[in-house]
């Protein structure tokens, strides 16, 4: 039986992996559409994995974003804040949602799994060289999303406050705070009586140093001309989770060319690499 996995995705990139240095467009790759349920441009899921009907082994259903960059930084995420999962009920509204349709053309039960695990494509290229990273959302996700949008709009309230001079107790500050917690808040387009315009709110996140994969001196782990699948690894039982998949999908002669080792998050932990040449 055909198995679907951010897994069976890594080991696609793998077998054409040289593909990675001639391609303009990252989302020119040669993907294997075998594996996909939808695949679009501009619009979050760049791509989404099939999911499995048999999840004894592996779950599908992954959403993965491109990022592609000619720097060794991670360009910036453009509305949809970077994260370890995401709801599908919060990316499908309304029955002709273009990703609910290509789902379903797929043969996906698109909400048989309703919590997506989230996986971004990162490619960056300077001086010729090239780096590649297939990385779990929990490498950019540090803190909730929820929770980071609410102290950003406390950082704001507190200039404010100060610049105006006016005082509020700390009761009403976290009102307001827990308000503007939800980024669909700011998704939707808000119509003001009389006015000629309509406004949305969009929010940029921009990757600190700290959080950039692909900087040489934060992570010189990460080497040039190199093809990373960057997985989860908090704890031991998780780190050999990851290892009893990669056997199966893998052989053994693949494996033992893997440089395989931890790599420690300057807010995050652990996560387990499986790195290869281009």
């Amino acid at each position: 039986m055909l198995m679907f996995s951010i897994y069976h995705f890594f080991k696609n990139l793998v077998d054409n992996k040289q593909e990675f240095i001639a391609i303009q467009k990252l989302e020119d790759f040669p993907f294997d559409i075998n594996l996909l349920s939808c695949k679009n441009s501009g619009v979050f899921p760049d791509l989404a994995i099939k999911i499995n009907k048999n999840r004894s082994n592996f779950t599908g259903g992954e959403l993965i974003e491109l990022k592609d960059s000619i720097s060794y930084s991670v360009s910036s995420f453009n509305s949809t804040i970077p994260s370890r999962s995401k709801n599908i009920d919060k990316l499908i509204v309304g029955n002709n949602s273009i990703i609910k349709h290509q789902m379903e053309q797929a043969g996906d039960v698109v909400f048989s799994l309703p919590i997506r695990d989230v996986y971004y494509l990162v490619r960056g290229r300077k001086n010729g060289k090239t780096k590649i990273c297939l990385v779990y959302g929990s490498f950019f996700e540090t803190i909730k999303v929820g929770e980071l949008i609410s102290q950003s709009f406390s950082q704001v309230l507190d200039e404010r406050l100060k610049e105006s001079g006016e005082e509020i107790t700390d009761e009403f500050k976290k009102i307001l705070v827990s308000i503007f917690s939800e980024q669909e808040n700011f998704s939707r387009v808000r119509t003001v009586n009389k006015a000629s315009v309509k406004l949305r709110f969009r929010i940029l996140t921009e990757v600190k140093a700290e959080g950039n994969i692909l900087n040489s001196k934060q992570y010189p782990e990460i080497k040039d001309n190199t093809l990373n699948l960057v997985l989860s690894c908090h704890n031991i039982d998780e780190e050999l989770a990851n290892l009893e998949k990669l056997k199966k999908v893998f052989t053994d002669s693949m494996l033992s060319n893997f440089n395989i080792f931890k790599l420690k998050h300057h807010f995050n932990g652990y996560f387990l690499v499986i790195q290869t040449s281009l």
